[in-house]
């Protein structure tokens, strides 16, 4: 039944009701409409049978309120130009080129056109820089990589094959009576999903470069693509001067270059923030309930059959997964990885050429 085929049922019903009861007071009661209302419906009924009663609440747009085409293409094309402007300093710029139109209309043109955020007007401009591709004003270019900016903070990372970007970070899991505290190296691969853990007693830059040596680099050249990338938090583990700090030392010496992520947006790197709370239910909640540990070694053997299953058989809802494991998708996605490759290696031989 359509949205329209309801409103008509209900306001039948409501004519059949009053007809069948002998009182308008009681059916309009039941149905919750007034009598005024049931009158208007009567007389549609009466005049136009049952496709009189359509909805007729709605207010039609007054189009001659409109403004003149010419100002509303002024906006839209401001709306794509400056689109971090806000309303009101659009108005503000209009009105310098003998545009007069309030910051209310400016608004509601944009509403009109779906540009009313500035999420939506800079959609607007990345489509039309994809099917004209314009050379583009230093204000849209600010605007673009503002956006770069926000949906890197929010977790919205840019990420093109395996191996492109790695997240790094260091998890706290708790202390143990006989081994003490015991902290995390989780490292994933922003494409595939494919993660990594090994545990440690104890958290500096050592076993961060550690993690990667043992664990990730290997496994990376084991499949024949490079690590190209790794996104950290801020924190000591992770950042020092390069001469003197053994993980900027160990990204030197595997020309892997280092991103960080914004200061007191921990969500940045949120990929693992969720992969935490995963292993957190998961694993170690039902982990220290089954068996007491009591070597670090014993802890590690569990973590990693679980790792195990996590990587090869559970599917993962990632948008680029889309339910296939995270294994799954690094196998799918090498030769893209791969053809990278050969694309850099094209592009430095014609350079070396020229």
């Amino acid at each position: 039944m359509t949205q329209n085929q309801k409103i008509i049922k209900n306001k039948v019903g409501l004519l059949s009701l009053a007809q069948t009861l002998g009182s308008v007071s009681d059916a309009c009661k039941i149905f919750g409409y007034s009598r005024d209302s049931f009158y208007r419906f009567k007389e549609l009924y009466d005049n136009g049978g049952e496709e009189a009663l359509l909805e007729i609440s709605r207010r039609k747009p007054n189009l001659k309120n409109r403004v003149e085409s010419a100002v509303e293409q002024a906006v839209l094309e401001f709306a794509i130009d400056q689109p971090a402007y806000g309303q009101q300093r659009v108005c503000n710029e209009l009105k310098k080129r003998a545009v007069s139109v309030s910051a209310a209309t400016v608004r509601n043109i944009w509403k009109r056109n779906n540009l009313e955020t500035f999420k939506k007007r800079l959609s607007a401009l990345e489509a039309k820089m994809a099917q004209e591709q314009p050379i583009l004003t230093e204000d849209q270019l600010k605007a673009l990589e503002r956006k770069k900016e926000e949906q890197e903070a929010h977790g919205e990372i840019e990420t093109e094959h395996p191996g492109y970007l790695g997240a790094q970070d260091t998890y706290y899991v708790g202390t143990i009576k006989g081994i003490g505290r015991i902290y995390q190296q989780t490292f994933i691969d922003t494409y595939s999903k494919v993660a990594f853990a090994k545990l440690y007693d104890r958290k500096n830059a050592l076993v961060a470069a550690e993690m990667l040596n043992d664990r990730i680099v290997p496994f990376f050249e084991e499949h024949q693509i490079p690590l190209l990338r790794v996104l950290t938090d801020r924190g000591t583990e992770y950042c020092g001067t390069r001469e003197q700090h053994e993980y900027q030392l160990y990204l030197a010496v595997e020309n892997i270059d280092h991103s960080r992520t914004k200061a007191r947006h921990p969500q940045t790197n949120g990929i693992c923030e969720r992969f935490h709370k995963t292993i957190q239910q998961e694993f170690y909640q039902t982990a220290f309930r089954k068996k007491i540990y009591s070597t670090l070694e014993q802890l590690q053997s569990d973590l990693d059959t679980w790792i195990t299953q996590y990587n090869v058989e559970r599917p993962h809802s990632g948008k680029i997964c889309c339910g296939r494991t995270p294994m799954q998708t690094f196998f799918d996605s090498l030769d893209l990885a791969k053809n990278k490759m050969l694309d850099n290696l094209h592009s430095a031989d014609i350079n070396v050429a020229a």
